[in-house]
């Protein structure tokens, strides 16, 4: 196990008990266990915010619990961590805020592993999919609890369904995105759910999307996020081993790397400055919902936690933000504001988008979050709530219609298909050693001319890359 990926159990478990224990700490004790069984009873259908129905406590805990099992499955599993694994602790615990509890994730996870056993392949190289598959645990809680047909043997076997299914199908999505949409999953969990939805309603059954939503908790939630950033910045600069100038030089090249999925920046350039883009990643998200008056509550945190996961896994400063500001703009086009419930939950998780931003300019970047900010409150009505990545089933179908039409028209270019298994991307996690890469070299040209300021650095030197993705060989 190498040094940049060594830490990261042992890293995940002490933020999963810092997490409960500030649960404690926030929150009256006796509050806590029935907290946690109304969490685990109800349909949690989008948005159902565990900190409005259960309060602080009980919602960190779950989180922190639900952490903890998704990191224990990677390493008993033998998934190798990399980057991506800080990418599904984020969705893990960002979503255990609302949506994904305790008990309804365990029969996706059961599905996976079945599908393993078919496929006659170790758990290890599904154990990612079925974590990230967990989307669909609303779908599990709803034939549990909800559905008019309602029973627990229900729930199961739609759980294992979906963990069964999703597999192949993410696979297949992966493919026809390009690396656009970071949050494939999503994607692949939309399209599943809107087969499920009509399914339903022929039977009789009527899932539809809810709204508890906490206020008030700005302040509180603050504190917490400026710590933890602020610990994950100067652990970056100061705790990993590295000089901090050597840090802050990784994390200048980290910046100017497209997002492109995938991109796995802890093997590219290390703890430190994965730290570093956390820390400012997720100071950016708070204040995103700062400045548009939003609030800090279950689904915003979550949002928030999910940048910080994908920080490791392409989203940084200079991408992000592009599509924050065309959500923002996309808001007052439409007559709402950005406060709205959804478009603050867009704003932070329309960061999937990221990689046009990084890949085609900045200007591209907020069209895509303009797009979003109209799209993503449509495409929750045919999943009726049911998929907790809806904005990356939304930002699926954005990458699939821009990336080629910005390709063709702007650049010129005959768009293309990714061909690359989608499992075989994270099997690879030997370091790379990016010291002499030169990300801005007048030296760098293509057939078509010099290359682009902003250089693609993929990991991955035997996939086929555009012509406008370049990275220097070593």
């Amino acid at each position: 196990m190498h040094n940049r990926y060594e830490k990261i159990f042992p890293g995940t478990i002490a933020a999963s008990i810092l997490l409960m224990l500030l649960g404690v700490v926030l929150d009256d004790p006796a509050n806590i266990l029935p907290g946690l069984y109304h969490i685990v009873t109800m349909q949690d259908l989008l948005i159902t915010d565990y900190v409005h129905i259960a309060g602080v406590g009980a919602s960190l805990i779950n989180s922190g619990l639900v952490m903890i099992i998704s990191i224990l499955i990677i390493k008993f599993s033998g998934d190798p961590f990399n980057g991506f694994t800080l990418v599904e602790m984020g969705l893990m615990a960002g979503f255990s805020l609302f949506g994904k509890n305790v008990l309804n994730i365990w029969p996706i996870i059961l599905g996976t592993w079945l599908y393993a056993r078919y496929q006659k392949e170790p758990f290890a190289k599904y154990a990612s999919v079925g974590l990230l598959a967990t989307s669909l645990a609303p779908l599990v809680s709803y034939m549990a609890l909800g559905s008019i047909h309602a029973s627990i043997p229900l729930g199961v076997l739609t759980g294992i369904i979906i963990g069964f299914v999703l597999p192949s199908l993410s696979a297949y999505t992966y493919k026809i995105q390009n690396g656009m949409n970071l949050y494939n999953m999503g994607f692949a969990c939309g399209l599943f759910a809107m087969m499920i939805v009509p399914i339903l309603t022929a039977f009789g059954d009527h899932p539809d999307s809810v709204l508890y939503w906490a206020e008030g908790y700005n302040r509180t939630f603050a504190i917490v996020l400026v710590v933890m950033c602020s610990i994950a910045i100067l652990a970056g600069l100061f705790a990993t081993g590295a000089p901090p100038w050597a840090v802050w030089a990784g994390y200048r090249r980290l910046l100017s790397t497209t997002g492109r999925a995938p991109s796995d920046y802890l093997r590219m350039f290390g703890a430190g400055p994965v730290l570093i883009n956390m820390g400012v990643n997720g100071l950016l998200g708070m204040l995103y919902i700062f400045a548009v008056g939003g609030d800090l509550n279950g689904p915003t945190l979550g949002g928030i936690f999910t940048i910080i996961g994908f920080s490791a896994f392409g989203k940084h400063a200079f991408n992000i933000l592009p599509v924050m500001v065309g959500v923002a703009l996309g808001a007052y086009g439409m007559h709402y504001t950005p406060n709205y419930p959804s478009l603050q939950l867009a704003g932070l998780f329309g960061t999937t988008l990221a990689p046009i931003a990084g890949h085609f300019g900045w200007p591209y970047g907020i069209l895509a979050g303009f797009i979003h900010s109209a799209l993503v409150l449509q495409t929750g009505g045919p999943v009726a709530g049911l998929n907790l990545y809806n904005n990356g089933f939304s930002g699926g179908l954005i990458a699939i219609v821009l990336y080629p039409t910005i390709t063709a028209i702007a650049r010129h270019r005959r768009p293309k298909l990714r061909d690359e298994d989608y499992y075989d991307l994270f099997e690879e996690s030997e370091p790379i050693d990016t010291s002499r890469w030169r990300t801005h070299s007048k030296d760098h040209t293509t057939a078509d001319g010099p290359a682009p300021k902003h250089i693609h650095t993929s990991i991955f030197p035997e996939m086929p890359e555009d012509e406008d993705d370049i990275s220097e060989q070593h």
